[in-house]
């Protein structure tokens, strides 16, 4: 039968002939480089997003020399001073990293609503995956304060005392 049907559409070069298992194969392998796009594009949002907070930091650090001075001038030591702009990144990093996940599996869920008379009868939410990736965010955000951070330790206190 398969035969007939291959002679059949012998004229139209760019038809296929098909069982189901070759079809789901097919339509799995289209499945499968779109989600390999998406999390490509992810993670070169990831990237931009580190430079940002990187900019941002470092325009903190900029921006506070005066009270991280005082700090350090009341006892603050470098290393405390070094920590306190990491856990500022890394809390920047959680709650984008929260939010977007939380966005992200909303319009999720609202897309397999929307196409539910199309076929979609079931929907996965990995929170493994989920998980790691915000864990990664926010050891992505502790790294991205490496620079900001040595450089608001490095403030001279007489001189960022005396800052307007």
């Amino acid at each position: 039968m398969q035969a007939a049907i291959t002679d059949a559409l012998a004229a139209h070069p760019d038809a296929k002939v098909l069982d189901q298992a070759g079809f789901e194969k097919e339509a799995s392998g289209f499945i499968d480089q779109l989600l390999t796009f998406v999390t490509v594009m992810l993670l070169l949002a990831v990237l931009i997003a580190l430079l940002g907070i990187v900019n941002t930091l470092a325009l903190s650090v900029f921006e506070r020399t005066r009270e991280l001075g005082l700090l350090r001038a009341i006892g603050m030591t470098r290393s405390q001073v070094r920590a306190m702009v990491r856990w500022e990144s890394a809390v920047i990093s959680l709650i984008g990293a929260l939010s977007g996940a939380g966005l992200g599996i909303g319009i999720g869920l609202a897309l397999s609503q929307a196409l539910k008379d199309e076929g979609i009868k079931a929907i996965s939410i990995p929170t493994l995956q989920v998980a790691i990736y915000v864990l990664l965010a926010a050891f992505a955000g502790v790294a991205a304060a490496i620079g900001p951070a040595r450089s608001a330790a490095r403030v001279d206190v007489l001189k960022a005392v005396v800052t307007d």
